[in-house]
């Protein structure tokens, strides 16, 4: 009876990947596409783009727990949210990609992300909040489960979005592609909300509202501190990842294969981390999804020019190391949340702004700083200004993984590994 019921729940986990993909495929161009195509449709310079995400994300930080409240607060209306969320990601990223600005390209950009990221924020806080619904439990192991199925599909929307831009632009000019790479993910938006409709059927078992004592006291409050530190390497590395490769490496026809590799390599390996947290724990697992990032980040800054194969498998490595962090922490944060009886949409949506955080981080510290030392995206470059791209890539993210590192190890042992 035990296994039936099982069955039962996980009958909606694709449901759960196919939302999770939609939401995936509108955040990667953003995240990646968006300072060299800013430059090359809005004309525009690196730092206006790094102050434009950055001040974005301070909006975020009001944003995203009250979307967490009024989600917890009028809980009934799920379904309504998650039809606004979808709505209201298409319409961002019809301004942002395929709709030409209006007056001036700064603003217009600025209000078609804070119109794209409010949709995405609400999307990404139900999927997230719901957590233990969707999965019957709040059980860590139950969490990995789900989580490997969530977080599949948003490597599976993150390659698609990686990869349409280039993919639709063949036929006509690169702007084309991206023009209607806007039109694709409001009709993908559309059809998750169909999709989705039986998940919102679902009642969160949570009752209680959030508190930060009784966050900290659950073991969550240290996991969102792991989350933000863990992510801030990738949100480096994703913030440059086309100017590495294209005026480091030289090789910048072949980013999108990178990013296939990368994407492809962590949705592989993401239900397998999930299987071996289960049967090692949680703690050693991070650390060797982490020590292997470090490996793949320090092979990155001593790649010479044209290094496409060894680069390919830093990829690979790179990804493989993702898709732990992926299905892990989200899997304890909720099941952590679960535990204490806490409201889980208003603590994703600390969760969710401390994700899109660090990426604001790195587009208003990185960019600017490789702007000072004179870098120009596909353009000559000194050997200083790369050597400064060098570094920001490649040695920044392997202190901050070392951090990350440092504090899964003082973690106590009920907060990363509650059923051993």
């Amino acid at each position: 009876m035990m296994v039936s019921a099982r069955q039962h729940q996980s009958q909606g986990y694709w449901r759960v990947g196919f939302f999770a993909m939609t939401l995936a495929t509108a955040s990667i161009p953003i995240y990646i596409h968006l300072p060299s195509f800013a430059a090359m449709r809005f004309d525009l310079s690196l730092s206006q783009v790094g102050t434009i995400l950055l001040l974005i994300r301070v909006a975020d930080f009001l944003q995203d727990p009250l979307l967490g409240w009024i989600t917890d607060r009028w809980a009934i209306h799920r379904a309504r949210f998650a039809v606004l969320a979808m709505g209201t990601l298409a319409a961002g990223c019809l301004m942002v990609f395929s709709l030409p600005a209006i007056g001036n390209a700064a603003l217009w950009l600025a209000a078609g992300l804070i119109i794209t990221f409010t949709g995405y924020s609400l999307g990404t806080i139900l999927l997230y909040g719901q957590s233990a619904a969707f999965a019957g439990t709040g059980q860590a192991g139950a969490q990995f489960g789900l989580a490997a199925w969530r977080e599949t599909g948003v490597l599976i929307g993150v390659t698609l979005g990686a990869i349409a831009p280039t993919v639709l632009s063949m036929p006509a000019p690169v702007a084309d592609g991206y023009a209607a790479f806007g039109g694709l993910l409001a009709g993908i938006a559309m059809i998750a909300i169909v999709l989705a409709r039986p998940l919102w059927r679902k009642t969160q078992m949570a009752s209680l509202r959030l508190n930060w004592r009784g966050l900290i006291g659950s073991g969550a409050g240290w996991l969102l501190l792991l989350a933000f530190i863990n992510s801030l390497p990738v949100a480096v590395t994703s913030t440059l990842f086309l100017f590495f490769v294209g005026d480091r490496l030289g090789l910048p026809d072949l980013a999108g294969l990178f990013l296939i590799l990368f994407f492809i390599a962590a949705g592989i390996s993401a239900p397998i981390w999930g299987r071996m947290a289960k049967a090692f724990g949680a703690r050693r697992v991070l650390v060797a999804s982490m020590s292997l990032a470090i490996v793949s980040f320090m092979g990155a800054f001593a790649l010479p020019p044209g290094a496409a194969l060894m680069f390919a498998a830093i990829c690979i490595g790179s990804g493989i190391a993702l898709g732990a962090d992926m299905v892990i922490l989200s899997g304890l944060f909720a099941s952590a949340l679960s535990r204490a009886e806490l409201q889980a949409g208003q603590a994703f949506g600390f969760w969710n702004f401390s994700a899109k955080a660090t990426l604001a981080i790195a587009a208003g510290g990185m960019l600017p700083t490789l702007q000072h030392y004179g870098y120009r995206p596909g353009a000559e470059n000194t050997t200083d200004a790369l050597f400064a791209l060098n570094i920001s890539y490649a040695l920044v993210p392997c202190a901050l993984k070392l951090a990350a590192i440092a504090l899964v190890l003082r973690l106590p042992r009920e907060t990363l590994d509650p059923e051993t």
